[in-house]
């Protein structure tokens, strides 16, 4: 019987990494700047999406950063 496979990410050979992290700046109206990191995209967007809808915010993008 041959042994079931590791699922792998696709981070090559480095061992450290086991998940991407995401950034979200939100940008407020009087120049302010707000960053959060997350590892799951789905809730980086959300928590974007949410800042977006207030009226003191001008923009909140996402990077990825790792």
């Amino acid at each position: 019987m041959k042994k079931e496979q590791k699922k792998k990410a696709s981070f090559g050979k480095d061992r450290r990494r086991k998940h991407h992290h995401f950034l979200v700046t939100v940008y407020y109206a009087d120049g302010e700047k707000f960053g959060r990191v997350y590892t799951d995209k789905g809730k980086a967007t959300r928590f974007a999406e949410r800042q977006r809808r207030s009226p003191v915010v001008k923009s909140a993008r996402i990077t990825q950063v790792s």
